[in-house]
């Protein structure tokens, strides 16, 4: 009798302690729950298997990669209902106890080895990033990380970020939801545009764009500003398809792109400093050096624009971990910080913080348009790169639109000044001054 799902949903129960909110069909054909919920298909027992030798969040996206499971259905729905009661049992579990320690988990796996055999694990799926060896954060492993995430083809990108390609958080209008009526394209305009008037630019001032990616920054402030603007970014192929970007445009007088580390970068002092979405990639053991590098570069006055995501404070901040999922498939060695600490770096490395602006819900909305540009190109993305990648990227980008609406991280933009000693900021004496 084909009874795969129903077991596997008691199972389920019994370790969530709460009925499941989405419905199971198993390899055999079998279904069991909600017969309207979303379906969490689950094509072969290796997947189980994976979950018996990986038990988590890591066990589940090796599965999910392999397309060895999928959801029938609203991804986001799914993913909100699963990762909500995940939560909810999180938040009211007290202290934690290990999976092996853990009764429930024990009855969990001696119920799932009698569904599946006890086989041996199944070897990663190949986009999986291997082990990576020696320090955190030296030169060498950052170029290797950043290659890994964004050589993956320009054309990939393409497809996913629309015609701006701007990989960061966009900057939508007020509206029920739907972000004013704007645009992907119009609502990234407005966030370089955004950022361009806090930092102040005008014609002939420097500009260093930290990790510049495929140069719309770049573009935008020396097209629209006049600014004389560097880039830098690890990446070959994001600074390729952008040194292309730049000709087309007439602006090579204007614009320098440059594989390089920004701790590389000896050419201050700029007038401004623009970092979007680079931050993340730095580390907490290299976060003071960031700024402190940074700081080194501006001239007296000079801005910094930092623009960043943020997690939760944690009770005890030696208890966070990277996200496992994250840092396996998409940003290896990437980690996040709360925006309290972000900001005191900055303030230790002599900065004068003036201006914070969250823009969480932003990040989520902008996620949302990057998920169906990708549905909406499946088979082209597949072709580009592979079915894996693919899944990685609408996996990792639904589950973070949710954690921004969720409030379970955030995106903030710092503004921040090398104030000179005479104290004399250069600010606007009213904060917001540049809108939007």
């Amino acid at each position: 009798m084909a009874d795969a799902a129903l077991r596997l949903t008691t199972l389920a129960e019994e370790l969530l302690g709460a009925p499941l909110p989405v419905r199971i069909r198993a390899w055999d054909g079998s279904e069991s729950g909600p017969p309207d919920a979303p379906t969490l298909i689950i094509r072969n027992r290796r997947a189980l298997r994976r979950l018996l030798w990986k038990p988590g969040e890591l066990g589940l996206a090796r599965a999910w990669v392999a397309g060895e499971i999928d959801v029938k259905g609203d991804l986001f729905e799914a993913l909100g209902l699963l990762a909500g009661l995940i939560w909810e049992r999180d938040a009211g579990s007290g202290d934690e106890v290990h999976p092996a320690l853990d009764p429930r988990m024990r009855a969990v796996a001696r119920g799932l080895v009698q569904l599946v055999g006890p086989w041996p694990p199944p070897a990663p799926p190949a986009e999986e990033i291997r082990r990576r060896q020696g320090a955190l954060h030296t030169k060498r492993r950052d170029r290797a990380a950043i290659s890994h995430h964004y050589d993956v083809g320009n054309d990939f990108y393409e497809l996913v970020l629309g015609p701006s390609m701007v990989y960061s958080c966009a900057y939508w209008g007020d509206g029920d939801g739907d972000g004013g009526g704007l645009t992907l394209e119009d609502a990234q305009r407005d966030k370089l545009d955004l950022i361009c008037r806090k930092l102040g630019l005008k014609e002939g001032d420097r500009l260093l764009d930290v990790g510049c990616g495929w140069g719309s920054m770049a573009i935008h402030a020396a097209r629209e500003y006049g600014a004389r603007v560097t880039g830098v970014t690890l990446s070959r192929e994001q600074a390729a398809y952008a040194r292309k970007r730049v000709a087309e445009e007439g602006l090579t007088d204007r614009v320098e792109l440059r594989v390089q580390d920004y701790r590389d970068v000896r050419d201050g002092p700029y007038d401004a400093i623009s970092s979007i979405g680079m931050a993340e990639h730095v580390g907490s053991v290299k976060y003071r050096e960031y700024a402190d590098d940074l700081y080194a570069l501006l001239k007296p006055g000079g801005r910094l624009l930092n623009h960043q995501i943020a997690r939760r404070p944690e009770t005890d901040e030696s208890k966070y971990q990277i996200d496992e999922f994250i840092d396996a498939y998409v940003f290896p060695d990437g980690e996040l910080a709360p925006l309290g600490r972000t900001v005191a770096t900055l303030e230790e490395a002599g900065f004068e913080a003036r201006d914070v602006e969250s823009i969480r819900e932003h990040y989520a909305l902008t996620l949302r348009r990057w998920v169906t540009n990708l549905e909406d190109h499946w088979a082209e993305a597949v072709r580009l790169t592979s079915a894996g990648r693919a899944r990685v990227w609408r996996l990792y980008m639904a589950a973070s639109a949710l954690s921004f609406e969720r409030n379970k991280i955030g995106v903030n933009q710092i503004l921040a000044v090398k104030t000179p000693e005479s104290g004399a900021s250069g600010m606007p004496a009213r904060a917001r001054v540049w809108g939007g």
